[in-house]
């Protein structure tokens, strides 16, 4: 089979990924090679559909995609799963919404984690008066959240410590179940391995779902 004038670029770059630790796949859309973590797994179930993994952890092959709306969009429309799979390997109408969901829920979980740990703080009070203490490991606002609230907060946080990382594509009641609570609009995790693993999980949600953050402190929302 001829090398594609690209292989070596593609090469390197997953001995770099290898080197930083984590093992690395290549998107059968891009045909680039990235580290698991920023990928979505697929499996060819019994029934020959191939169904969103976002866990890693159903049995089978497995082909992968970037964690990216229009990438799994163009998989869809090219028939990227039946390459992949080497069989006829239709795709719900669905799988966007399916991916988006789990996404949501990996999220939650950590987030569930989190709390369990006792490292999350809740409230806008409490939150502005730890961010007063320590550096924070991810703020957390709803998008739902009033404008003026989310804004004290994250200046607070950035007039104290460099560029604070912001999730908020998760709705107060998103927050809320992951929290036990009907909604939470101000959230912090702590620093540490968790705060780390939800950054992992939140990246991929933001190829699917706005990050509205992006524009809240940017000026381009008003």
């Amino acid at each position: 089979m001829p090398i594609q004038k690209n292989e070596p670029s593609r090469r390197l770059k997953a001995s770099q990924e290898k080197a930083a630790g984590g093992p690395v796949r290549q998107c059968a859309v891009t045909r680039e090679s990235y580290p698991q973590d920023v990928l979505i797994r697929f499996v060819r179930s019994p029934d020959g559909e191939a169904v969103p993994d976002v866990s890693g952890k159903l049995p089978g092959r497995g082909a992968w995609l970037k964690a990216d709306r229009a990438v799994v969009e163009k998989a869809v429309k090219t028939d990227a799963f039946s390459r992949a799979f080497k069989a006829k390997t239709p795709v719900t109408a669905e799988v966007l919404d399916v991916i988006e969901a789990q996404l949501v829920q990996r999220c939650i979980g950590i987030l569930g984690m989190a709390r369990k740990a006792g490292k999350v703080i809740l409230g806008f009070d409490q939150v502005r008066a730890y961010l007063r203490k320590d550096a924070p490991g991810y703020l957390l606002e709803a998008s739902d959240g009033s404008e003026d609230g989310r804004n004290k907060v994250h200046f607070l946080a950035k007039a104290m410590y460099d560029s604070p990382r912001v999730a908020g594509a998760l709705s107060s009641a998103e927050l809320g179940m992951a929290f036990g609570r009907p909604r939470v609009i101000h959230g912090l995790l702590q620093k540490g391995p968790l705060s780390n693993s939800f950054d992992t999980a939140y990246q991929r949600l933001t190829g699917f779902r706005t990050a509205p953050e992006q524009d809240w402190f940017s000026g381009r929302d008003r």
